[in-house]
This record gives structure tokens, C-alpha cells and sequence, in this order.
């Protein structure tokens, strides 16, 4: 074996122990035990079956048929699961269905016929052989492809439906990983896929790319801090609502105008407490609150520099017009926000 096909055997062998170590530390090694972290450790654990198959092929000799059709069996399983997965992900509440279950049935034809298969039936090559393996990879892969498309177009339709809502910080995290994970999904089809075009790319790049996914995909899970939440983000409550009471208060009723506005002075009026009205405001608003406000006399201090009345106002008046106590916390908000000073965005 050559120095080069060892490299290539190390590299995709990589992600497939990334793969299932990310699937235990999922199953096991999470405080918060959710039904989306299992669904995504089954589709790793089965992809780690499929690429270890390819792996095994590409390399190995005399490997035996049953295993290499159990394989591709596999890959019935992943595109229910990833559809699972998704749904799971934007619904809060997700139980399964007992018709979801009859989606197990193309994997358990398949991987029952597998073991039929017999080495001198598979190595004849005759016209039959040629016939059913080809239908066998055909279907498989199309299989595949339909459930990424349903996926796809799942997340398209809640994502769509929440076109007109101001989306939490957790809910734009799913929508950001969700697109990854299938986009992901999409370049390991076609690295496969194209192979069985006339080997149009030689069969080790499926592994190789699964393994660069699979490390893509671990990143963004880590950054986004997927493992930690599912559906329930999508929940409807009072956090909105109440999101609503305060944007009110500060925007329209303009209360960032007044200098000695409060976190503690908004909570009385909206009857929460400090913390919730600080949560609120972190998750709609990605701000905390001081930021909040000082945004929002910010705005309004851009509106005073450009007014053709106000220019004989001195940046001074301007700045405890809108609300600060001091010019200096004013200056640096501004720069803060509009990227300048205040004097260079007056000149401009």
C-alpha cells in the first residue's frame, strides 16, 4: 500500500470516528436530554456504517457482497431520519407518528435482500447482476435525494411563515444550522452520486467529503449551540408580547428621551422582573439593554445633526436632547453604532 493511500485512509477514516464520538457525546455526555440530540446521533451513527463501507471497498480486497449491500442499505434509513430531524428541530411539542414508521420499510426490503446476495450470483456479472445492482443504487440514491428535498422545503415553509416575525436568537440559530446540515448532506450526495456517472470522480472523495462536512458541521454545531435546544424555541409564549410592551414604551412613547431611564424603571411598568426584561430584550433584541436604548437616542441624534433647523445646535444640547447624561458615554455610543463621531457624521 502506498504512502498516498494511506494519507487517504487516514483522512477519511477521521470523520468517521468524529462522527460517532460527536454521536456519543450526544447520546451520553448532554446534561439536557433531547429527542432531536438522539435523532441526529442515529443519522452519524448510520453514516458512519455507510462511509465505513465505502472506505472498506475502496480499499480493501475480496470484501464480502452482503456487506457492501447492507451499506448502501443504510442510507434508507438516513433521509427518513434527517426529515425527522428537521421537523423536530422547528416544531415544538414533535412526537412521532406511527405512519412515520413506515418509512423504516425501503431500509428493511433492502437490508433483508442483502443477505441473499451470494458471491458467485454477485461476481458472475451477468446482464441480471448488472440490472439489479444498478436499480439497487438508483433507488437508494433517489431515495436519498427526495428526503433531502422534503427537508429542504420544510425549512423553506417555517422559515417562510416566520418571514414577518422578529426571530429569537435560538430561532435564528436553528434556520442557520438546519441550512448547513443540509447543505452538507447535498455535497456528500453528489460526491457519490457523480461517481456512479462513469466513476466521473473517483469513489474516495465521498469519504474525504464526508469527512470535511462532518468537521464543518461539528464547528457550527459547537458555535450555534445546537445540542441545546430543539422545537420548544418555536413555542409560542409571552415573550413577544412582552417584547412588544417594551419597544413601545422606549420607541413610541420615547422614553429613551428621559436620562435617568432604567432596566428596573421599565419592569415596574411592564410588572416583570429585571431579569426577564433584560432576558427579553437579549433574545428578540440581540442587545442588552442599556445598548437598547442607547441605539434608539442614537437614531434620534442622527435625525437632530441632519436637520437643516437644528445646525446651529451644538453636539452638546444634541447629545443630552436625546436623552444621555454625559457627552462623553454620548460620543462613544455614537462611534459605537454609526461607526464615527459625532462631528464627522454632521460634516458628511
Amino acid at each position: 500500500m502506498s504512502f498516498l493511500d494511506i494519507l487517504l485512509i487516514i483522512i477519511s477514516s477521521a470523520g468517521l470516528l468524529h462522527g460517532v464520538t460527536f454521536a456519543i457525546h450526544l447520546c451520553f455526555f448532554k446534561k439536557k436530554e433531547l429527542l432531536t440530540n438522539y435523532l441526529l446521533a442515529f443519522i452519524l451513527i448510520f453514516m458512519a456504517f455507510r462511509i465505513g463501507k465505502s472506505v472498506m471497498l475502496n480499499f480493501g480486497n475480496d470484501l464480502e457482497p452482503v456487506f457492501i449491500f447492507v451499506g448502501l442499505a443504510f442510507l434508507l434509513l438516513i433521509g427518513p431520519l434527517l426529515r425527522w430531524y428537521v421537523i423536530a428541530m422547528l416544531r415544538a411539542n414533535f412526537k412521532f407518528s406511527k405512519y412515520y414508521y413506515l418509512e423504516f420499510l425501503p431500509f428493511l426490503v433492502m437490508f433483508l435482500a442483502s443477505f441473499m446476495v451470494t458471491r458467485e450470483w454477485y461476481e458472475s456479472q451477468n446482464e441480471s447482476v448488472i440490472i439489479v445492482f444498478a436499480s439497487f443504487l438508483i433507488f437508494i440514491y433517489l431515495h436519498f435525494a427526495f428526503y433531502i428535498f422534503i427537508s429542504n422545503s420544510t425549512l423553506r415553509k417555517v422559515k417562510k411563515s416566520y418571514s414577518s416575525e422578529l426571530l429569537t436568537k435560538h430561532q435564528k440559530a436553528i434556520f442557520s444550522w438546519l441550512h448547513f446540515l443540509i447543505l452538507g448532506f447535498v455535497v456528500i450526495w453528489f460526491s457519490y452520486f457523480l461517481n456512479i456517472i462513469e466513476n466521473m470522480v473517483p469513489y474516495i472523495t465521498g469519504p474525504i467529503m464526508y469527512s470535511v462536512v462532518i468537521y464543518f458541521l461539528s464547528l457550527k454545531a459547537f458555535q450555534l449551540k445546537i445540542t441545546d435546544i430543539d422545537g420548544g424555541v418555536f413555542k409560542k409564549n409571552d415573550d413577544l408580547i412582552l417584547f412588544g410592551v417594551i419597544k413601545k414604551l422606549i420607541y413610541e412613547d420615547k422614553m429613551f428621551l428621559e436620562p435617568d431611564l432604567s432596566l428596573s424603571g421599565i419592569a415596574k411598568l411592564t410588572g416583570k422582573t429585571n431579569q426577564k426584561v433584560s432576558e427579553v430584550v437579549n433574545q428578540y433584541a440581540q442587545q442588552n439593554f442599556n445598548d437598547f436604548v442607547n441605539f434608539s437616542r442614537i437614531e434620534e441624534a442622527k435625525k437632530e445633526l441632519l436637520n437643516q433647523e437644528t445646525q446651529n445646535h451644538t453636539i452638546a444640547s444634541i447629545a443630552f436632547g436625546v436623552g444621555f447624561s454625559s457627552l462623553s458615554s454620548f460620543n462613544s455610543s455614537f462611534k459605537k453604532f454609526v461607526g464615527m463621531t459625532p462631528s464627522e457624521f454632521r460634516k458628511k
